[in-house]
């Protein structure tokens, strides 16, 4: 029977290589499987398996302006590949893609189960146009929230920029009773790189959350994180490499998120209404 007071994670910080073709793009998907496959059999056991934002393409300008041809559905070849992973080692995998909406593309992420069958999906929200960044000249924002459970924690993926907009997270947590946020970008080395890493620290803090915050591989990229819910100089967040590819393997403990909340408590003591009266 699984331990349900802890969760196997392996948060993958795979490389992406620039691709042209669907041909090239099911390469870099069956590479990806075999990867985390061998992570899995070199390092053990994992309920959960995280990739980066948008994992079954590069993000450039160049790709973007083809999602005609690489847009994909629900049950597209991003599902195909990790929903049979998923199957053969009975566990969750949480995987980017783009995926083709209404008469428009949004960035996604995917979810399949250990049965193979697809758990549910996350739009991305709120859409970067800034730095090295242009969704919102290809991608319709989102309109819905996943959160779903394994091993009896409650997980939710959001994406990249979703990071800087705190209510999402916090609602998250408060809402929706998450205890690990899965934050799944695609973090390029421009003028937003430098501040990311404290937007991590602080999220998992305010919300005494699990928050694992996963890059691509790459020179421009990197530098993963995963966050607990109380850190201190004592109790560091896990730093992935700064280039490399990285499959970080994560026990998550539902004793560490109890007594962050026992010990330091933030969530009890907020109050009901900050509309409250100003004297001047």
């Amino acid at each position: 029977m699984p331990n349900t007071d802890q969760l196997r994670l392996l948060a993958c910080q795979i490389d992406i290589p620039t691709m042209t073709t669907v041909a090239e793009r099911d390469e870099h998907l069956n590479v990806s499987v075999e990867k985390v496959r061998d992570a899995i059999a070199t390092q053990g056991d994992v309920d959960l398996v995280v990739l980066p934002e948008l994992s079954s393409i590069d993000y450039s300008r160049e790709t973007f302006s083809r999602l005609d041809v690489f847009g994909e559905n629900l049950d597209g070849p991003s599902f195909l590949a990790w929903s049979a992973l998923a199957r053969e080692l009975s566990i969750t995998i949480v995987y980017g893609f783009p995926r083709v909406g209404e008469g428009c593309h949004h960035i996604s992420m995917g979810v399949v189960g250990p049965d193979g069958i697809l758990i549910g999906h996350y739009d991305k929200l709120h859409l970067a146009q800034y730095g090295a960044s242009m969704e919102k000249e290809y991608y319709t924002r989102g309109d819905h929230l996943c959160v779903f459970e394994v091993n009896g924690f409650r997980v939710s993926p959001i994406i990249c920029y979703d990071i800087r907009i705190p209510e999402l997270s916090r609602s998250l947590v408060l809402n929706h009773g998450v205890d690990l946020i899965l934050h799944c970008g695609a973090y390029y080395r421009d003028e937003s790189f430098a501040t990311w890493h404290q937007f991590a620290i602080t999220r998992a803090i305010e919300n005494q959350v699990f928050f694992s915050s996963l890059n691509r591989a790459g020179e421009n990229y990197g530098n993963s994180l995963f966050c607990y819910p109380w850190m201190d100089e004592n109790s560091a967040p896990i730093d992935f490499s700064a280039h490399n590819e990285a499959f970080v393997r994560v026990i998550v403990d539902h004793g560490v998120l109890v007594n962050a909340r026992r010990d330091y408590t933030f969530l009890n003591d907020r109050l009901s209404d900050y509309n409250v009266t100003i004297i001047p």
